[in-house]
């Protein structure tokens, strides 16, 4: 176990781990992103852990990997949640149809993960498209010009 998991963390040394500020952490959690807000009176410090600090990297690495409004990326980590929470339902059903009706929520979540996906997919290969357009243009023009 690191040391980071053994003891809490403010959010300055958060903020520090994840590559962000302090500001988008409050930010983060303001808007649901980040659970553990409502946990702590108004005023009063909260102390983060191992997996808060987790949940921000994963946060980051969605919001620049996949360029995500947040409500898309609240609705991709609402769905991943879930999935955590099946996993653990899941481990402790013994009954088939307990785990076929687990199984069969999950596939519900990863269905919402990869429409987002998908969606973003098709919008970064509609502008590469038209970014190949523009080069095919560019180069014409040029070889007119040379020509």
């Amino acid at each position: 176990m690191s040391a980071v998991a053994t003891k809490a963390l403010r959010i300055g040394e958060v903020a520090e781990l994840t590559g962000t500020t302090p500001r988008t952490i409050r930010y983060y959690e303001e808007i649901g992103l980040l659970p553990g807000a409502v946990d702590r009176a108004q005023g009063r410090h909260r102390s983060y852990t191992e997996a808060d600090v987790e949940r921000v990297r994963e946060i980051i690495r969605l919001r620049d990997l996949l360029g995500l409004s947040l409500d898309q990326l609240s609705e991709l980590l609402e769905a991943e949640t879930a999935r955590a929470e099946l996993r653990k339902e899941f481990a402790e059903a013994h009954d088939p149809a307990t785990q076929r009706r687990i199984l069969d929520q999950a596939l519900v979540h990863i269905e919402t993960q990869l429409s987002l996906v998908r969606e973003r997919r098709r919008e970064l290969e509609k502008l590469e498209r038209e970014l190949v357009d523009k080069r095919k243009a560019v180069q014409k023009r040029r070889s007119e010009l040379e020509g």
